[in-house]
């Protein structure tokens, strides 16, 4: 048990400390989500903390850095189809069906 207490403590000091401020409505909701989920205000909290930090990072490249030709028009459901069949014969994808 002091085992795991000691793997615990290395975990939060690697974490930092801040201090914020919080509707006090929205902790009331994190309050009960906690007890009825069974896990602390500060794990829901770092959670939250998590999202967001992900909605809102810049990343370095483009989601879509391909370029695909096409008709000029919205593809059909049979183009895209036929479309992602194609690429996955070309880059010798396995165990897909169109």
């Amino acid at each position: 048990m002091h085992h795991q207490w000691y793997m615990d403590y290395d975990w939060y000091m690697s974490m930092k400390r801040t201090n914020v401020y919080a509707d006090p409505e929205d902790l009331a909701i994190i309050k009960e989500a906690a007890a009825r989920r069974g896990i602390s205000e500060a794990e829901i909290i770092r959670q939250g903390i998590h999202l967001a930090a992900m909605a809102n990072r810049v990343w370095d490249e483009p989601l879509f850095s391909r370029t695909f030709e096409g008709p000029g028009r919205t593809p059909s459901k049979e183009d895209v189809r036929n479309t992602v069949a194609d690429a996955v014969r070309r880059e010798g994808g396995s165990g897909v069906t169109a």
